[in-house]
């Protein structure tokens, strides 16, 4: 069954890449960052549906998010999405919306509440050709530090089925159980992680 985390963050900054001038008098080449991580814009979306078509339709055959859902988030909340660049080609990403109930229901499958104070992570996917190399592991350590530096973001929620569980929980995420939404025939747990407990057990353990 699918379960539900919740999760500390602390703080990292994060910004749209920025725009680059040339010399009037001389054009100069540039080179893209090797690595980078930022959050997305709608302009992001078919790349991260490419991403996201890949990794689940070929597997369950549906995806957590369509590619007008990912343009809907992205213009209502960018700032609690993340993609990882390598050379200006988006590798790995995180989105997620804002909700304010206890847990998660049917509709925050599609809806963003400004008012919340629990950041539900819709999706987390990895190309293909970057897999097994702890992308996700380190993605989804960036994504918590980001969201500490959100003030009104106490939680973290999400959705997975049973075998994703472990990988969860090595971030802080525990079980509550589970979760009231399904997906086709796909059951899941709901997973909560506590941000704010989070930063002060790293703070202590001088992480």
């Amino acid at each position: 069954m699918p379960t539900q985390n919740t999760h500390p963050l602390k703080s990292i900054p994060l910004h749209l890449p920025p725009g680059i001038l040339d010399s009037p008098s001389r054009q100069r080449r540039h080179t893209l960052p090797a690595s980078e991580f930022r959050c997305l814009t709608p302009e992001d979306a078919p790349s991260v549906f490419e991403i996201e078509r890949e990794a689940f339709i070929s597997v369950s055959g549906t995806c957590p998010l369509y590619l007008d859902e990912i343009r809907h988030f992205l213009t209502l909340c960018p700032e609690l999405s993340l993609g990882w660049f390598q050379e200006g080609r988006l590798v790995a990403f995180i989105i997620g919306s804002l909700w304010d109930e206890e847990r998660l229901t049917q509709e925050s499958l599609t809806l963003h509440r400004p008012g919340g104070h629990m950041a539900h992570l819709h999706v987390l996917a990895v190309h293909r050709t970057f897999r097994q190399q702890g992308k996700g592991s380190i993605l989804l350590g960036r994504y918590l530090q980001h969201l500490g530096g959100q003030p009104a973001v106490r939680r973290a929620v999400l959705m997975c089925e049973d075998v994703l569980v472990p990988f969860y929980e090595k971030f802080g995420f525990q079980a509550v159980g589970p979760c009231a939404v399904t997906v086709g025939s796909l059951a899941f747990t709901e997973l909560q992680c506590n941000l704010r407990r989070l930063a002060s057990l790293r703070r202590n353990s001088g992480c």
